[in-house]
């Protein structure tokens, strides 16, 4: 099992609901009000007036074997609008309760 947490523009809330729906992954967390600022080109988001926009997150546990698929999915959602930015990182999971 892996786990995937995206970390999303929050104009992409109803996008990333959807693909993960469609995808059929049900299980996620999603978090609101996420603050930060992309590693290579990207603006902060800090909800502040001087860098108004915010950034939502959703982390979910999947097979393996959905992972590539749903990774091909944010790839394709990040190059409808590069300025708004998506991204997702993967991790292993090693047990779970």
């Amino acid at each position: 099992m892996k786990s995937v947490f995206i970390v999303f523009n929050q104009a992409f809330t109803s996008r990333v609901e959807y693909m993960l729906e469609e995808l059929g992954i049900r299980g996620f967390t999603f978090f609101e009000q996420v603050q930060g600022r992309g590693s290579v080109d990207g603006e902060p988001r800090r909800g502040t007036h001087t860098w108004p926009e915010m950034n939502s997150a959703v982390i979910t546990v999947i097979p393996d074997e959905k992972v590539d698929e749903l990774l091909l999915t944010v790839r394709k959602l990040d190059a409808r609008n590069k300025s708004v930015g998506v991204r997702a990182f993967v991790w292993n999971i090693e047990q779970a309760v």
